[in-house]
């Protein structure tokens, strides 16, 4: 049943953040590093990037847009990237993925303290809406439970964990407010750790610890700032998964939810047992929260077509009330700056994300509109196909 039903339906649709880095932009990265090109002639590769990118994506038709994270080395480390407050020769927190491949984040080395971020997040967006000042720009930021992964294993002599975390929440809340206050439309925290957390502590300990440190920096903001701040959960999306073996609905979600937060994009797309999720969901969902679900799969090189975007959200539509519904990817397309991917796929692959939705919400248009005396509308035994 379609519960809660409406007349007006705006079924929004949001990218998660990364584009991949066309090879022009690879290639003077490249050159930079091996002497070949200054930091001027780089910083105006990275530009026309931009330009690009924020061009591909207005051509989707997509209302809210990100710059494609061209800037970041990666989604991660971005805030400490050449910071001499982290120690490079360290090997730190691993993340090991299912093809075998990992990624390794820096070490916090106890030099030149207290914690401060090199870069902050605000600076992208600034430089995003001064060349577009038509379309809505999301920030994506990194997570506090993250960030919290660089600190030692082994206690800092002068520099405790509890001071470290103390430095970080007041670092990763400049982040956020300085890029609210630049103009961002939302900011996305990314928490891809949240999923992989329960891969390496089953028992959810570690998790409480990653949602009630998230919580810390979250009741720091007004319920105001809070309407343009959300939470990205995924179980990795660099080149495979990491987590995606992690049941979704025994720990995560029911956690995720509790999060002082309406604003949740949601791994969809790519698993399998969609209706045990859509029913977790659906008990765990707030008044007033909104679900954005992904419906691309971002590592399949497939390209999903608008009509296989538009049954999903109609699926969806059978759990969770339309005017709590959106979509969304299932993950940035690029997270770390060396992975390549077909750009034109990836906007292909983001058109479609947009026509489907909008098709879905067409058809649930129309469905509420049919009869002005029935109480709830059931689509469950109309499949889309037959109501064209």
């Amino acid at each position: 049943m379609i519960s809660n039903r409406i007349i007006d339906i705006n079924i929004p649709s949001e990218p998660i953040g990364s584009i991949p880095r066309p090879q022009y932009l690879l290639d003077a990265i490249r050159d930079y590093y091996d002497g070949k090109l200054n930091k001027d002639g780089l910083t105006e590769v990275y530009y026309q990037s931009v330009r690009d990118t924020i061009h591909d994506f207005i051509g989707t038709g997509s209302k809210v847009i990100t710059d494609g994270e061209q800037w970041k080395p990666n989604f991660i480390t971005y805030p400490i990237f050449g910071s001499n407050q982290v120690d490079p020769d360290q090997t730190g927190f691993t993340i090991p993925f299912q093809d075998g491949h990992v990624r390794r984040l820096p070490v916090l080395s106890g030099k030149n303290l207290p914690f401060k971020y090199k870069l902050y997040a605000s600076e992208y967006i600034k430089k995003a809406k001064a060349m577009c000042s038509t379309h809505a720009i999301k920030q994506p930021v990194i997570s506090v439970s993250a960030m919290s992964l660089i600190y030692p294993a082994n206690p800092l002599e002068k520099y405790s964990r509890d001071q470290f975390i103390e430095d970080m929440l007041n670092e990763v809340e400049k982040d956020i407010r300085g890029c609210l206050e630049a103009g961002a439309d939302t900011v996305q925290i990314d928490a891809t750790e949240a999923r992989l957390s329960l891969k390496l502590d089953p028992s959810g300990e570690l998790l409480k610890k990653f949602i009630n440190l998230n919580n810390r920096l979250l009741n720091r903001f007004s319920v105001t700032d809070l309407l343009r701040i959300g939470i990205h959960s995924c179980p990795g999306g660099d080149r495979c998964y990491h987590s995606a073996d992690v049941d979704y609905c025994r720990l995560l979600l029911p956690s995720l939810l509790k999060l002082r937060l309406s604003r949740f994009y949601l791994e969809f797309a790519a698993e399998k047992n969609k209706v045990a999720i859509l029913q977790c969901i659906k008990e765990n969902l707030k008044p007033g929260d909104i679900i954005f679900f992904g419906v691309i799969n971002v590592i399949d090189p497939r390209v999903e077509s608008p009509e296989e975007v538009r049954d999903l959200v109609l699926e969806i539509a059978k759990y969770i009330p339309i005017n709590q519904i959106g979509t969304c990817d299932d993950c940035g397309f690029s997270p770390f700056g060396d992975d390549i991917k077909s750009r034109d796929i990836v906007f292909q692959k983001i058109k479609n994300r947009i026509a489907g939705t909008k098709m879905a919400e067409d058809i649930l248009k129309q469905l509420l509109s049919k009869s002005d005396d029935e109480e709830d509308l059931d689509i469950n035994n109309n499949n889309s196909s037959s109501i064209f």
